[in-house]
């Protein structure tokens, strides 16, 4: 299946020590070969690099890591395709507007009980079941908040709504983000860590890098990762348990209720 990376935190910061580690398992240390992409919301911005080719191998992919674009809320993916072709128009993450923002989702798992909807506004462009279940969700939120964004509480009790639904066709990890909060639900597998002073050295599990925190940030910063397995070897990563919706803002998660 496919994995997931996000990264939400409290100043601009880049991610080119896990994007490193991660696009490995696209087609190197892993056979996650069926593209990749990655968005970075800068302000009300947001860059978004596709490619179906294996992100291990991706012109697109080194740019990354060699260019340190600094962002509060990132979103990757790396794919095994299971249902739609290895096509551009398939790789996640996808984007939408809504509310004057943007959002972005990408996912894990498969869905293959899930009903095609060409109902709502927003409609899927490829032909994955991941896309379409990005439409539903969006569709359900702007039904029942269709002029602005709600209390963060009120928008968790309906994406964890419209996630129970979709949630029985199959497997169904992922990450979604607006670029303030970022919005993590677990159906078998996601884990993330939050990095805060005192900072620490860190060594990825893909490749043979270490980097020292310390060094590249200040006492005030924080910075939670998320990803479908653990990226480094030398850290505590928290497991998100089965059926849980988290969401994380400026680095941390929030405790919000059912």
């Amino acid at each position: 299946m496919c994995q997931l990376l996000g990264m939400n935190c409290n100043v601009p910061t880049d991610i080119c020590f896990s994007f490193e580690g991660f696009c490995a398992r696209g087609g190197k240390t892993d056979d996650h070969k069926d593209g990749w992409g990655i968005a970075f919301f800068e302000g009300l911005g947001c860059r978004v690099f596709l490619d179906d080719n294996p992100s291990s191998a991706s012109p697109v992919a080194a740019f990354i890591r060699q260019y340190p674009i600094k962002s509060t809320n990132v979103i990757a993916h790396i794919r095994k395709a299971t249902i739609g072709p290895v096509k551009l128009e398939n790789c996640h993450p996808f984007k939408r507007e809504l509310w004057g923002r943007y959002w972005v989702f990408a996912h894990n798992g498969d869905l293959p009980t899930l009903p095609c909807d060409h109902q709502g506004i927003y409609r899927p462009v490829g032909q994955t079941d991941s896309e379409q279940a990005f439409c539903l969700i969006l569709n359900h939120i702007r039904q029942r908040f269709p002029d602005r964004k709600p209390p963060i509480q009120d928008l968790y009790l309906a994406l964890q709504e419209i996630t129970a639904a979709i949630a029985p066709h199959g497997i169904f990890n992922y990450l979604l983000s607006d670029g303030e909060h970022c919005f993590a639900h677990c159906s078998t597998k996601l884990c993330y860590i939050v990095r805060q002073a005192p900072f620490a050295a860190a060594h990825l599990i893909d490749e043979d890098i270490t980097v020292d925190f310390q060094e590249l940030t200040t006492p005030s910063d924080r910075v939670a990762v998320i990803a479908t397995t653990s990226l480094t070897d030398n850290e505590d990563w928290t497991p998100i348990q089965p059926g849980e919706l988290l969401v994380f803002q400026d680095g941390l998660p929030l405790h919000l209720t059912p």
